[in-house]
Parts: C-alpha cells; sequence; structure tokens
C-alpha cells in the first residue's frame, strides 16, 4: 500500500509520517502539529461546579470584551451624541403656532431643564427668575447621560477591583502539611499515533533523591489510581487519587511506549492538565497546557524518540486562602520542560526507526511539593465608603461643569439663545388664551342665543354688535386696554347717569291716562314692589333711583370682550356684573308693569259691576 502524504518510508516497506508530522486515522494521511506551546493557570478559586465551556468558539474574545469598562464608557458615548444630535435637530425645526408636534417636543425638553435653570445668563440688575430652556433641557439630560455613564463604570471598577489579593509566604511543619487532602488528577497525554498497547514499565514511584540515601521506590498503585485511555490526539496517562497524602518532596513517575509492528514509537508532543480540588468539590485549581518542543533556539517541528527520557516538571504550592474560610488547596504549576531525544531532519529520523535500540518514548512526570513554605492568601479591601462618595461627587461635578461650561459659551456667543424661554412661552400662552377664548365665545354662544359667535362669522368679522346691543371688540381696535376699561366703565356710567331736574319734580312715575284713586293705589303699589325688588336685589337700587322716565328702557350695557391673552378674569367678572345689574333692572320694570295691569283689571272690573248694580 502506498504510504500517505507527508510521510516518509523505512525498512523499504514500512510508513512513518515526516519529523513534526502525526499520522490521522480517519484521515489517512499526516498532519503538522502546529499548536502553540502555552500554559494555563487558574488563581485556585474558581468553583468547581459551574465551569464555563472554554472550547466555545469565540467564548475567550467574548469574555475579554465583558470584562473591559470601555462597554460601558462607548455605550455613554453613543447615547450621549444621539441625543446631541437629537436636539440638534429638533432647533431646526419650525416652532409655528404651538400646536404642532415640533413645539410639543421642544417644549419638553426645554422643562427637562433640571440642572441650569437660573443659573445660566442672568441679566445685571434684573430679578433672578427660574429660566427654563432648550438649550438648558438638552445640556441637563445630556449632564445626566455621562454621569450615569461614568457610574456605572464606577460600579464596575468597585466591583472587579473592590480589593487586592495579598500573599505571604511562611515556613511550615510536617503536622500542617498533613491537612492539605485534597482530590488530584493527572493527565498526560502523549499527541501520536500510538495507543495504549505501546505502553511499558507504568506501576512505580520513586520519591526523594535518586541516587542518594533518601530515595525510596513504592507501587504506584499503593498511592494513586492510574489507567490509559486512548484518544483521537493520542494515549492519555491518567493518575487520580483521592484525599491526596503527599509523602515527599520530590516524585518521580516514569512510562515508555516501545515500537509494535506497523505503529512505530514515535511523538511530536505533549498535552497536560493537572488538577486539585477541595474535598468540598466547591473550588479547583488546575494547571494546562501543550508541549511540541523544548528548544528556545530552534522551534521547528520535531518528532520525539530514543531512550533519552522527556521530562515535564511540576510544582505543587500548599495555599491557605483565609479570605475563604481557611480553604486548604493545593496549587499545581507548570515548571520546565526537559526535551530528550528527538529528531528534526528526515534522514535522521529514518535511521533511528531503523534501529530497534531507538525503538521507544521514554517519558518523566517530575513532581516537587514545596513542603519547606505555605502561601496564605488574603484580600484587602482598596475601597471605603468616603472614598466611594468621594469618586461619586467628583463624577458628578466634572458632568455637571463640561455641560455648564458649553452652555455659558452658547450663550455668550449667540444672543439669540439668551431669550428662548420667552419666546416659547409667549407661543405656548398664545395658544392658551386662544384655547380659553375659544371656549368663552361656545359659552356666550349657547347661553344667549348668539348665532354671530359662530367661529366663521367671528373671524370674518370682529367688531359687529350681537345678542342685541353686546359688541365684541377686537384686540386689534387700538388703544390699550386700561383705556378701553376706562371707556367702557364711562359708557356705563353715562348710560344710567341722573340728568338735572328742576326742584318741583319727583321721581315717582305717575301713570298717563287718568289721575283718579286707582292710579294713586297704583303708585303705592308700585312703590312696594319697588322697595320689595331693592331688598332682593341691593346692587340694582342706584340704578332704579336714576331712571327718570318709566316708559324708557336703557340699552344693554356694553361688554368688554378681548381676544388673547389680553383677556383676564378681572374683566369677564366686569361683565357679569353688568349684565347681572341690567337684568335686574328688566326684573323691576316687569314687576312694575305686572302690578299696573293687575291694579287697572281690577278697578275696570269694579267699574263694570258698579254699572250694572
Amino acid at each position: 500500500m502506498a504510504c500517505p502524504s507527508n510521510s516518509i518510508t523505512y525498512n523499504d516497506t514500512l510508513c512513518a509520517c515526516a519529523p513534526g508530522y502525526v499520522l490521522n486515522l480517519v484521515a489517512k494521511s499526516c498532519n503538522l502539529f502546529d499548536a502553540d506551546s502555552t500554559i494555563t493557570t487558574d488563581s485556585g478559586v474558581d468553583y468547581y461546579a459551574f465551569r464555563l465551556p472554554e472550547t466555545l468558539s469565540g467564548f475567550d474574545n467574548i469574555k475579554k470584551f465583558t470584562q473591559s469598562q470601555a462597554v460601558f464608557l462607548e455605550a455613554t458615548l453613543v447615547m450621549l451624541l444621539s441625543w446631541l444630535l437629537f436636539c440638534f435637530f429638533l432647533r431646526f425645526m419650525t416652532l409655528g403656532d404651538g400646536r404642532g408636534v415640533w413645539f410639543k417636543l421642544r417644549w419638553f425638553i426645554s422643562r427637562l431643564d433640571v440642572c441650569f435653570a437660573t443659573r445660566h445668563w442672568l441679566d445685571d440688575k434684573k430679578v433672578v427668575t427660574k429660566r427654563k430652556t432648550e438649550l438648558g433641557g438638552a445640556f441637563s439630560i445630556a449632564s445626566w447621560i455621562l454621569f450615569i455613564g461614568l457610574f456605572a463604570a464606577l460600579l464596575y471598577q468597585i466591583i472587579s477591583k473592590r480589593s487586592i489579593e495579598v500573599h505571604n509566604v511562611r515556613a511550615t511543619s510536617a503536622p500542617e502539611l498533613t491537612s492539605f487532602l485534597n482530590d488530584m488528577e493527572f493527565n498526560i497525554t502523549t499527541v501520536s499515533s500510538m495507543n495504549c498497547a505501546n505502553l511499558r514499565d507504568l506501576g512505580n514511584l520513586v520519591s526523594g533523591n535518586p541516587g542518594f540515601i533518601d530515595e525510596r521506590v513504592v507501587s504506584l498503585s499503593t498511592l494513586v489510581n492510574y489507567a490509559c485511555h486512548n484518544s483521537s490526539k493520542g494515549p492519555i496517562i491518567a493518575l487520580k487519587c483521592k484525599g491526596c497524602k503527599l509523602v515527599s518532596d520530590h516524585m518521580y513517575i516514569s512510562w515508555q511506549f516501545v515500537d509494535l509492528p506497523n505503529s512505530p514509537a514515535t511523538a511530536v508532543g505533549y498535552e497536560f492538565h493537572l488538577a486539585a480540588t477541595d474535598s468540598a468539590k466547591k473550588h479547583v485549581s488546575f494547571v494546562n497546557g501543550t508541549l511540541k518542543n523544548g528548544s528556545a533556539f530552534d522551534d521547528r517541528p520535531v518528532t520525539f524518540r530514543g531512550r533519552q527520557s522527556n521530562i515535564l516538571k511540576f510544582n505543587l504550592f500548599p495555599r491557605i486562602y483565609h479570605n475563604l474560610h481557611d480553604l486548604k488547596l493545593i496549587q499545581p504549576l507548570f515548571h520546565e520542560f526537559l526535551p530528550g531525544s528527538v529528531f528534526r531532519d528526515t534522514s535522521q529520523l529514518r535511521t533511528s526507526l531503523e534501529n530497534s535500540v531507538d525503538g521507544l518514548v521514554n517519558t518523566t512526570l517530575y513532581i516537587n511539593f514545596l513542603s519547606a513554605y505555605v502561601v496564605e492568601v488574603d484580600k484587602e479591601n482598596m475601597l471605603g465608603p468616603v472614598s466611594f462618595l468621594a469618586d461619586l461627587g467628583g463624577l458628578y461635578c466634572i458632568s455637571i461643569g463640561i455641560f455648564f461650561y458649553l452652555l455659558i459659551q452658547c450663550e455668550y456667543r449667540v444672543k439669540k439663545l439668551r431669550n428662548e424661554d420667552s419666546v416659547l412661552q409667549s407661543i405656548r400662552n398664545r395658544r392658551k388664551a386662544q384655547d380659553n377664548w375659544a371656549k368663552l365665545r361656545k359659552y356666550v354662544k349657547y347661553t344667549y342665543g348668539c348665532p354671530t359667535m359662530d367661529d366663521d362669522n367671528y373671524d370674518k368679522s370682529k367688531n359687529k354688535p350681537c345678542c342685541d346691543g353686546l359688541m365684541l371688540h377686537s384686540v386689534r381696535g387700538g388703544g390699550s386696554s386700561r383705556k378701553r376699561r376706562q371707556q367702557s366703565r364711562a359708557s356705563s356710567i353715562n348710560l344710567y347717569k341722573k340728568p338735572s331736574l328742576p326742584a318741583n319734580k319727583t321721581l315717582s312715575s305717575k301713570p298717563v291716562e287718568s289721575t283718579n284713586d286707582s292710579t294713586l293705589r297704583y303708585e303705592n303699589t308700585a312703590k312696594n314692589h319697588s322697595v320689595g325688588s331693592s331688598r332682593d336685589f341691593p346692587r340694582s337700587q342706584p340704578r332704579e333711583s336714576s331712571i327718570i322716565d318709566d316708559n324708557f328702557i336703557p340699552p344693554p350695557p356694553l361688554l368688554e370682550c378681548k381676544s388673547g391673552s389680553e383677556m383676564d378674569m378681572s374683566d369677564l367678572q366686569k361683565n357679569l356684573e353688568n349684565l347681572y345689574e341690567y337684568n335686574a333692572m328688566l326684573r323691576e320694570r316687569l314687576l312694575a308693569a305686572q302690578s299696573l295691569l293687575q291694579s287697572s283689571s281690577s278697578n275696570h272690573s269694579s267699574q263694570i259691576k258698579s254699572n250694572g248694580t
């Protein structure tokens, strides 16, 4: 059979992958082992049961992105620019008559001036009034957006870096080391095309210093459970122990892979995973890594093969975490990799494959337990309540100060911005006055039956009389409101003014038809009714006394009607008082006429009876 790609032949008929290449059994081809020689360690306090899968695509990038303050700062910048652009866009929209959506939006923004009201552009020698401008509302919300964004970044910093981890190294003793009972696991993967059938000489543990008096050789099964598992990357040597008791500072575990027919003993690298878990299985401390070349000068792909052993050195640190209820956990760390027999050239590898003496891959796991010292881990808080409040106040002052400076500069250089609050207020007041005046016209129309108070007729003719003498004046009719009120008051006074009378004239009304006794009774009755009505309506008494002729009925009083914001409650109250007095006078006249008719009818009936008799 033909050899796969990126392979070499030896002994004329056998195939092996080139240096640095490993056989892919599925694709039947030799692929370059180009993994990075990376070492990953853990702090030793991760929760064992809630570990996130590290193999997810893009997980590391997402984790790095979410652990940065740049997320809060970028989101704050986007929101701030969006708000300022929206307010800048509204500045170019027309205000209109105050009924459009653009005016409502700009008015709503001006009401949001909560930070700079009464604090910007105050003219000299003027009373300080509360001013809420559109520019102040835009900058107020902008300052709050900036403050909230910086506050979120500050909270993240406090949560993530609120304390520092302090390490204290002190000497330890043998009784204290016996209290470190952790579950430990060692997984060493030999990246190759071999399997567990190539494994030999795994079963002994050497402690102490080899060649010295303290050297000890014990069976590996008395201390740990070991096994070999086949994987797609190669055979995995798994060493596990529960409640491990480390007996010596230096421990060595060795094994080797030998040649088998059509399966030479070659390897291109190592992958390892060492983990220590506390007895409660809540925290885990581990170290992961990949090794492919032990030379710091030549990074070319290599193939491990030969009698010289490849040594993987690890250190075990006993640690006591006082911040986690005196948790005792052993921290494994990778120390060094000493490569053994390696081949970088194709010819050298072919020669080794044809030599049966080199037909093995030796591996040694060296564990150094640092029992002389113990590391105590604790945390100290770096931020207290006083410093937090100081940082918070500083962020607030910075946010408000930036936009207050921009506000002052804008109003100093653009004079139109100094009175924009009065412009919005005048438009809004004019609109409210128009709405109130429309309600008043409808009230007058349906109360007094004035057909000319319709909207169309009112717009066409603003000075036409209606309601039998009611004159509606326009605001634009000329003259100030004070002059019009004085004229209206003078006309109402002249209407009922008492003219000069001769000395022999009296105010009592006399009938025109006759001067008999019935007439005298009518006068007395009229006087009594007038007295009663004056008691009912005391305000109409001066008007009643000013009337000379009973047949004269004065015209209705003129109503002072205004449009716009000049119409106030005092004018409306005065018009209602005039109408009330006029109606009271008409009622008195009606009662007098009614009594006159009753007396005349009674006199006429009595005369008929007397004539009949």
